[in-house]
C-alpha cells in the first residue's frame, strides 16, 4: 500500500550506529594514551570513525528533509544527531592535537578523563538503544551519565590544578590545559545529549 505520509523509522537504527561509532572512538583514544607508541596510528583510526559519523549525521539530516512524519519531533531529531556528532568531534580534536603538540607522554589525569569517557559512553549507547521502546532505562541510564560527568569534572579541576602547580614549561601547561579541556567537552557533550534524550522520553511518555 502506498503512504502518502511515510514515518521513517530508521533513525533509531542510526542513532544506535552513531553511538556505537562513539563507543568504538573513546575506546581508541583510551589505547591511544595506554599505548602511546602507537599513538598516531590511534589517531588515524580515530578519524576514521568520526568520518563515518560525519557521514550518518548527513544521512539523518537528509531523510529529514524527505520524511513527512518522522517517530519524534523533527527538532528532537535533529538535536540528537548533532549532540552526537559534536561528541566523535572532540575526541577527534584532542586525538589529532595529540599528535601535532607533540606530546612526549601521557598523564595519570588524562588516563583518568579516557577511563570517565569510555564508562558514561557506555551508559550514553545503552541509553540511546532503549529509545526505540520509549522504556525507563533511557532516563536510569541517563542518571548514570549525569553522575559520570561529575566524576569527570572532579578529574579535570584535579588535573588542571596539578597541572600548574607542577609544571614549569609554559608550552607544556598550554598543551595540557587545550588537552584536559578537550576532554572534558566531549563528557559534557555526553551530558547534553542525556539531556536531548530525557527531553524525548518525556515528551513522548
Amino acid at each position: 500500500m502506498f503512504r502518502l505520509l511515510p514515518k521513517e523509522e530508521k533513525y533509531f537504527d542510526l542513532f544506535n550506529r552513531m553511538a556505537a561509532h562513539i563507543t568504538e572512538c573513546a575506546r581508541l583514544l583510551k589505547k591511544l594514551f595506554e599505548d602511546f607508541d602507537r599513538h598516531a596510528e590511534y589517531a588515524d583510526q580515530i578519524k576514521l570513525v568520526e568520518h563515518a559519523c560525519d557521514e550518518i549525521t548527513h544521512d539523518i539530516v537528509r531523510r529529514l528533509n524527505q520524511t513527512f512524519i518522522t517517530p519524534i519531533d523533527r527538532e528532537d531529531i535533529y538535536s540528537l544527531a548533532t549532540e552526537l556528532d559534536d561528541i566523535v568531534d572532540y575526541m577527534e580534536y584532542a586525538a589529532r592535537r595529540t599528535v601535532l603538540y607533540r606530546v612526549e607522554q601521557p598523564t595519570a589525569h588524562v588516563t583518568q578523563l579516557t577511563d570517565v569517557l569510555v564508562r558514561i559512553v557506555a551508559k550514553l549507547e545503552s541509553a540511546v538503544a532503549a529509545l526505540a521502546g520509549g522504556n525507563g532505562r533511557v532516563l536510569q541510564e541517563c542518571v548514570a551519565i549525569h553522575g559520570l560527568e561529575n566524576e569527570g569534572d572532579a578529574v579535570h579541576h584535579a588535573a588542571v590544578e596539578t597541572l600548574f602547580s607542577e609544571e614549569k614549561d609554559p608550552i607544556k601547561i598550554i598543551k595540557w590545559k587545550e588537552l584536559y579541556e578537550t576532554l572534558e567537552k566531549s563528557i559534557d557533550k555526553c551530558e547534553d545529549v542525556a539531556n536531548v534524550l530525557e527531553a524525548i522520553v518525556l515528551k513522548n511518555a
